[in-house]
């Protein structure tokens, strides 16, 4: 149960939040922070892209003032505010891969190094007893950490994709806390959550919000990316993990999946893998006719039906190297259909038209 401080806390997260993405609006215009619309990037006017720099606020704001920290808070603080002033300097001036890689890298580097939060086993994923990863656990973790800091900042394409996922992954976290009965955890995850709302009430143009758009841009992404990244490495690790890792795969199931498949298919044209296009799952979704909201609905619909797979194994205790090769199956699988997503449309647009 939560306590009235903690509350208070998530109130304190949810206001701060809210506060700053009403006052720095105004300066996003000033300071250049805005999303022209390109062939690319298809909306209306120029959009403020400071909704990562709300959400960081609000949950810096929030710990400072009720002292709730994270694990190894300070590094996690400064971690995120090397990533938030990264994306805004990338949202700002576009940045070079190569760049914003090296700057990834360091950020994991904090996580891992300073802050000692990295991953150590990877549970029985072979079937054979736990893979322990010892020194090279700090060497996996970098990449696993800028690998799910690019997928945030991948799938970010439609309103409230990124947002609505990191809400999904965040929400099955708390449930899992929740079954472990390992309450006093819950109140991380929460104060992000508590500071996702506001920013997804001006980004989906909800009732009362209409006219206030406002994108989550490079800063917002890659912080909840990090941010989600850092807790699951703090929740699968250390002598009772609440989540073993595999589940933790599950859960971030959709971002991963979309982001491998498109850097295999990059590779593959001989393409940088980090280059932009509209090749992802929502945009897929939209060129096949749905609208922004329906791909979204859809989306976070996947979203949550991977991270239930997830939970269900992790309830029922499900052996963890069938779930780890369920998601190597699911990854083949996904990718193939994704190279030959436009002749499956084709076939179910001339053979099921009544759907449309």
């Amino acid at each position: 149960m939560l306590t009235g401080f903690d509350v208070m806390t998530l109130i304190i997260a949810f206001v701060s939040a809210a506060a700053l993405l009403v006052l720095m609006t105004p300066f996003a215009h000033q300071l250049g922070l805005v999303d022209h619309a390109t062939a690319r990037k298809q909306h209306v006017g120029n959009i403020p892209l400071t909704g990562g720099v709300a959400i960081y606020g609000g949950v810096l704001i929030a710990s400072i003032l009720t002292d709730v920290w994270f694990k190894n808070s300070s590094w996690f603080l400064t971690a995120s505010f090397l990533i938030v002033l990264l994306g805004m300097l990338d949202d700002k001036f576009d940045l070079s891969a190569k760049g914003r890689l090296l700057c990834q890298f360091i950020v994991a580097a904090i996580m891992a190094w300073a802050a000692q939060n990295y991953i150590t086993s990877l549970g029985d994923i072979f079937g054979f007893g736990s893979v322990d990863l010892g020194i090279f656990g700090y060497f996996f973790t970098l990449i696993c950490v800028v690998g799910v800091i690019n997928a945030f900042n991948m799938i970010d394409g439609i309103d409230g994709l990124a947002g609505g996922i990191c809400l999904v992954v965040l929400l099955c976290v708390i449930s899992l806390l929740s079954i472990a009965n390992n309450t006093k955890a819950m109140i991380v995850p929460l104060m992000i959550i508590a500071t996702l709302i506001p920013f997804l009430a001006f980004n989906l143009s909800i009732k009362g919000f209409k006219g206030n758009k406002i994108y989550m841009g490079d800063s917002g992404s890659m912080f909840v990316g990090l941010a989600v990244v850092w807790l699951m490495v703090d929740f699968t690790q250390g002598a009772e993990p609440a989540i073993r890792p595999i589940t933790a795969v599950w859960i971030l199931g959709l971002p991963l999946l979309d982001m491998a498949a498109i850097m295999y298919r990059r590779a593959r044209k001989g393409q940088s893998v980090l280059k932009p296009d509209r090749q992802h799952l929502h945009f897929i979704c939209m060129r096949a006719g749905l609208t922004s909201r329906q791909s979204l609905l859809l989306l976070l619909f996947i979203g949550f039906t991977f991270a239930s797979i997830g939970i269900a194994g992790e309830v029922f205790k499900v052996p963890e190297y069938l779930m780890f090769w369920s998601f190597i199956i699911l990854i083949g699988v996904y990718s193939l259909v994704l190279q030959r997503i436009w002749v499956i449309l084709r076939f179910v647009r001339d053979n099921l038209s009544f759907i449309r």
